[in-house]
């Protein structure tokens, strides 16, 4: 099985706190996920809209475009409507070679509902699983038709956050729905990654690979802290610097038969995490540890 290592532009400016980061040229952004090893990137804020000087800047880099994060809304949608709204976006992720879309629904949320404690986060009813399962497969069938497919982003602070629900979301929805792993919200939320991988490989269709600080999570669990707040304070590093057990998770990726991008998304303050020392480790520890899972790592 093969499988690209790409990165998160998050690791050198916060699209949701531009002052970390915010002064940070999408130059040395692009430069450094270079030299720092990686072959792609996901989209950032900073990036061009247009198709062509996307692709033109991706390309003085020698990189790839991954995907693209989109705030969704599909809860508060009907399909017709979350499908034109989120169409422009698709079409510049097809335009530019990336097949998938990371696709988080934050529906029913509020504005600052990333520095609110984690217990405030919209829940979904048990009896509207159904209903929404049916929404989300419709909306994915349609960009499947299109030729990008969904990614479902589960995250903190959304109504798409725990195991339970991430069960409950693949359970209701067809095929069409991939998800998208990340072992940090999993950890996060107080999941359990192995367990969570297991119950779903076979839907899994893209990966984020963030590591947690042990002390850090039991805190900000403790604390009910906000999912912003315990960022700022150092709950995310790169895969290998924390408590994940990520050669377990890849060795069972690797006889699952995954194949795409594994994507290093770990958002720290780059005022305290030096983006480019935390890049190159994290790209030296995903592709050792890739490797020896039996992942061959494209060039």
């Amino acid at each position: 099985m093969s499988v690209r290592l790409g990165i998160n532009p998050i690791t050198w400016s916060n699209d949701d706190v531009p002052s970390l980061g915010g002064d940070t040229p999408l130059e040395v952004c692009l430069a450094e996920t270079r030299e720092a090893g990686f072959s792609g990137t996901e989209l950032g804020g900073k990036f061009p809209r247009q198709a062509d000087a996307l692709k033109a800047v991706l390309a003085a880099h020698d990189l790839a475009l991954v995907s693209g994060w989109y705030d969704g809304r599909i809860a508060e949608r009907e399909v017709e409507a979350e499908f034109d709204a989120v169409l422009p976006h698709l079409s510049l992720l097809k335009a530019s070679g990336a097949t998938k879309v990371v696709y988080a629904d934050t529906s029913l949320g509020r504005h600052d509902g990333i520095f609110r404690p984690i217990s405030e986060r919209p829940v979904l009813p048990a009896e509207a699983w159904a209903a929404y399962g049916a929404k989300v497969t419709a909306l994915a069938e349609r960009m499947a038709a299109f030729g990008v497919a969904m990614a479902f982003h589960h995250h903190m602070g959304t109504i798409v956050e725990t195991d339970a629900e991430i069960g409950a979301l693949m359970n209701h929805t067809g095929e069409a729905v991939g998800l998208l792993y990340d072992t940090g919200h999993c950890a996060f939320s107080g999941g359990d990654p192995l367990a969570l991988l297991e119950a779903h490989l076979g839907r899994i269709v893209h990966v984020h690979c963030k590591d947690v600080r042990p002390a850090m999570l039991a805190r900000a669990r403790a604390e009910d802290m906000s999912f912003m707040g315990a960022v700022l304070d150092g709950i995310f590093t790169v895969p290998g610097d924390g408590a994940i057990d990520y050669p377990a998770l890849l060795r069972r990726l690797a006889d699952g038969g995954y194949e795409g991008w594994l994507v290093v998304e770990a958002e720290q303050d780059p005022a305290k995490a030096h983006p480019l020392t935390y890049a190159s480790l994290g790209y030296r520890n995903l592709k050792t540890m890739a490797e020896a899972a039996g992942f061959t790592v494209e060039p």
